[in-house]
């Protein structure tokens, strides 16, 4: 079984990046689903052609990602100049 058919809107204006004639409409289930073949954009509309709005991803519902890996730590270690000497009188 093949997918829905997807047809390209004549006139319409993708709302991500504002191109012409590259928004590509198709209904799955009765309901109607759009997207712009130039950046990808996609959305679902209502029963009254109104985009449905995605869920934000935040922190509680984003996919978690892989911890970074540990910094690689060097230590540092400074030798004494030879040339600076010290003053007998501070001591």
């Amino acid at each position: 079984m093949s997918g829905p058919v997807k047809r390209f809107i004549a006139g319409a204006v993708c709302p991500a990046c504002q191109t012409v004639d590259t928004m590509k409409m198709w209904s799955e289930d009765g309901v109607p689903h759009r997207e712009c073949a130039a950046c990808g954009y996609a959305d679902t509309l209502d029963e009254r052609g109104n985009s449905v709005p995605k869920e934000l991803p935040t922190r509680v519902n984003a996919p978690k990602s892989p911890k970074p890996a540990a910094p690689q730590i060097k230590v540092a270690q400074f030798y004494p100049n030879p040339k600076l000497k010290k003053d007998k009188a501070d001591d």
